[in-house]
């Protein structure tokens, strides 16, 4: 079996979370590089939160010295002073809190887009291994839907944490030392409502962690019908695929209820535990005014203390319920970036000669798929391409030759045996290096919603427009590129719809050709098109091919007549090589297939 190293569908990323014993809040903790990467943003954010906060504290004091000492003054001109430091403090309190507002909400966008940006990063590097097991509109939903919700805990719901945790100590230190009898009462009932919001932060976190799971469910089920819209309504499956994709959305409304469920009841048992809570302690309070143990300013203090307390506490329940949330998405962000790439560099990778030859080679290669089967796709397959030859190779379906590219591109590595290029071993040189030597023309082409220019220039993003002009031209596409609306300007419809298969395979070429690399790689290149448009594509390839190394895959056995050498693959060994004129006399599996494709007379 083929040597696999952990990837989505072998890891945890799809475990139920909390396993182990885990701290609710723990996953959180891959936000704090990203919270630290604007320090004065956070500093700035953090000084106005607590000059907010020191300003709300300071109203009951000057409150208290009105009740006691302004009503007492004659003149009135001690009510103007308190209601005048009233005043300020607002204006402090209102400049504190817009930039306390303006700072974490610009920090939760900061981290967000990092996160994602991130996220993304990490996915491109993560290879067909990974993608055999993920789904990509599960990938989307984790780029999207997660990283939405955790900049509530990068942004407004830790701005409320920490405001409302200073302004729980803040008042709890001013109860204390307003009055210490009525402060024993309070913090007496703390432990009763702090220990019920813990316990149900626990239980909101899975519901969450269940609820972004199910609609990335739903949204991959939907993105990857819409991807294949036009196999849909051919099929008129339009009915079948809503109704299915409904369901999905109802076993997601069905979490998200169950995770409201459990927010609200935390919410409420917050509220009727401090709500309680001042009642008994008022109750005392106005017993010690009667008995002249206390003033009438210092129970108004102590009460609006009470309050801001009771109102901390209670904004730190609903705040507890977002932040466990976004420790759900936090946590399915973490497991994803957490999976290490299939291939890799290693660590000290050997350097290809420079400038490059273009030379590849097999030695001994095995390669079996880790789908459960013992049956080698590659069985010992030895052979080697000089630099400048075409080499095609033919077989039936199954045969191997798609697993060939898969190896020599390294999106897997040989069970056994080496894989040489430019002499040496590419596992052992750095991976992109050896990509950067391989230009590949696929059967299935891959375009995107973009202009023709970017289209083509993704085979090298640094090329100027002449580069890319002159590829087209090579690539026999200048002629249809120039009827186009705006030329090279012109937007393509997803997957490049809006052209032809002939056109969409000339881009490809022209891809390839602006990557300029020693070995070109043709998989089928002309495998689905007519006649007309196969002529066109061939004769862009003879172009390509020149003073290149060239390794063709092929069906069409007409496309490969020119080949310096064919290799013929049955179960993933060599049964036979040679020129077409060679393989025909000595008959065999080539003879076969010519005769199929042909006709026995043509053939021969």
């Amino acid at each position: 079996m083929a040597r696999r190293r952990r990837s989505a569908g072998d890891t945890d990323i799809h475990d139920e979370p909390g396993r182990g014993g885990r701290v609710a809040l723990a996953p959180l903790k891959m936000l704090k590089p990203y919270i630290l990467r604007s320090p004065w943003i956070l500093v700035g954010a953090l000084i106005a939160l607590v000059v907010s906060a020191g300003a709300m504290l300071a109203v009951p004091m000057a409150v208290r010295r009105m009740i006691d000492f302004g009503f007492g003054a004659q003149d009135g001109q001690l009510i103007d002073q308190y209601f005048a430091m009233l005043i300020a403090i607002g204006c402090v309190l209102a400049l504190a809190s817009s930039s306390r507002f303006y700072l974490i909400n610009w920090l939760g966008e900061r981290v967000v887009s990092d996160v994602r940006a991130d996220v993304f990063q990490h996915l491109t590097k993560l290879g067909p291994v990974f993608f055999e097991t993920a789904h990509s509109g599960e990938m989307m939903s984790r780029l999207t839907a997660d990283t939405t919700q955790i900049k509530a805990a990068a942004g407004t719901a830790l701005s409320q944490f920490l405001r409302n945790t200073i302004m729980l100590i803040g008042a709890l230190v001013m109860m204390i030392v307003t009055s210490p009898s009525l402060s024993t009462l309070v913090l007496l009932a703390i432990p009763a409502i702090v220990l019920p919001m813990v316990g149900f932060g626990r239980v909101v976190r899975k519901l969450s962690r269940r609820a972004q799971d199910h609609l990335a469910q739903a949204s991959a089920y939907a993105q990857e019908n819409l991807t294949a819209v036009r196999t849909m309504q051919a099929f008129s499956h339009q009915d079948a695929v809503a109704q299915r994709y409904q369901a999905a959305v109802e076993r997601t409304f069905d979490a998200a209820r169950d995770r409201m469920k459990a927010r609200a009841g935390l919410t409420a048992l917050a509220i009727l535990l401090v709500t309680t809570s001042i009642v008994g302690v008022l109750w005392f309070g106005a017993s010690s005014v009667i008995s002249g143990d206390m003033t009438g300013g210092r129970l108004g203090q102590f009460v609006l203390y009470a309050l801001f307390a009771a109102g901390a506490l209670a904004e730190l329940s609903e705040v507890w319920g977002e932040v466990s949330q976004a420790a759900g998405s936090a946590e399915r962000l973490a497991e994803l970036l957490k999976v290490e790439p299939a291939i890799q560099s290693p660590p000290s990778p050997k350097a290809l000669p420079v400038p490059a030859i273009g030379e590849l080679e097999f030695d001994n290669v095995h390669f079996t798929y880790a789908t459960g089967s013992d049956t080698p796709a590659i069985d010992g397959l030895s052979f080697k391409i000089k630099p400048g030859e075409t080499v095609a190779v033919v077989g039936p379906s199954g045969a191997g030759k798609t697993t060939l590219f898969n190896l020599i591109l390294r999106f897997y590595d040989p069970t056994e045996g080496t894989i040489r290029l430019d002499g040496v071993d590419i596992k052992e040189a750095d991976l992109e290096q050896v990509r950067s030597r391989l230009a590949l023309v696929p059967q299935d082409v891959a375009l995107f919603a973009d202009t023709v220019l970017e289209n083509i220039r993704y085979g090298s993003p640094e090329a100027s427009v002449k580069d890319v002009e002159a590829a087209a031209r090579t690539a026999q596409a200048s002629e249809f590129i120039s009827s186009l609306p705006k030329d090279f300007d012109t937007q393509l419809g997803e997957r490049g719809v809006t052209l032809s298969g002939g056109q969409r395979q000339r881009l490809s070429i022209a891809r390839a050709v602006l990557r300029d690399a020693p070995i070109l790689l043709l998989d089928e290149a002309t495998s689905a098109l007519d006649a007309e448009n196969e002529a066109l594509v061939q004769q862009a390839l003879d172009g390509v091919m020149k003073n290149r190394t060239t390794l063709v895959i092929a069906h069409r056995l007409a496309t490969v007549l020119g080949a310096d050498r064919i290799l013929v693959l049955e179960e993933g060994r060599i049964v036979q090589a040679g020129t077409h004129a060679e393989l025909l006399e000595h008959g065999g599996l080539y003879r076969r297939l010519a005769e199929l494709q042909f006709g026995r007379e043509a053939a021969e």
